[in-house]
């Protein structure tokens, strides 16, 4: 309480607006892309004034920054070596290839990446932003765990980060590149390409009776 009796606004209330401000935001992003967001409408969404929105975040681009990674943190969780579910090898880079392929595969999501895309060719530094908040974050998190499993004698990797991208890259398949040029989702195809993309891994990196 200040010394004329109202009530000072503490760091509950600060992080409540954060997280309110983030919300708008994401959600502005995602449905009518960068160009069309406004911080004021991101504001008024929020309750908030614009002036908070400046305070918390710098700009635009710092505020579609902390959107992008509010909107990953779901995948990060996954390659959190707290979060990995128990079991074999093979049940674990199974669980994480389901989990990136059905958080890629979002309607929401290949909705954003094409906006992002298409609004990269006049803002280069979108395109920065979105793969230093996204992508680049999410692949060094995987090749945290893969580390993680070389030490404990699970696979043997000299690139823990190229041994990510070939995952990754096996689990899409051409099912990325199909999502973003209007054709339906193919769970079927999606499950056969995640298995082959554990069988192929577990020969390459893992040791004797890994997988």
């Amino acid at each position: 309480m200040s010394t004329d009796g109202t009530k000072k606004a503490g760091r509950p209330a600060d992080a409540a607006k954060r997280e309110a401000i983030i919300a708008a935001a994401t959600r502005a992003f995602f449905e009518h892309g960068f160009a069309a967001t406004s911080i004021e409408q991101v504001a008024a969404d929020a309750g908030v004034s614009k002036v908070t929105v400046y305070n918390h975040f710098g700009d635009k681009r710092g505020l579609f920054t902390a959107s992008v990674e509010n909107r990953c943190e779901m995948m990060r969780g996954h390659f959190s070596i707290g979060e990995i579910p128990h079991g074999s090898l093979r049940e674990r880079l199974t669980a994480i290839g389901e989990a990136m392929v059905a958080f890629l595969s979002r309607p929401e999501m290949v909705q954003f990446e094409r906006r992002i895309a298409a609004e990269t060719e006049h803002e280069p530094e979108l395109g920065t932003a979105f793969l230093a908040a996204g992508p680049h974050r999410m692949k060094r998190a995987f090749a945290g765990l893969i580390t993680a499993m070389t030490e404990a004698g699970e696979l043997v990797v000299g690139d823990p980060e190229l041994a990510a991208e070939q995952f990754v890259s096996m689990c899409k398949g051409m099912g990325d590149l199909e999502r973003r040029f209007g054709m339906p989702l193919d769970p079927v195809r999606n499950r056969e390409r995640i298995v082959g993309a554990v069988d192929v891994f577990c020969r390459a990196y893992a040791t004797k009776g890994g997988c």
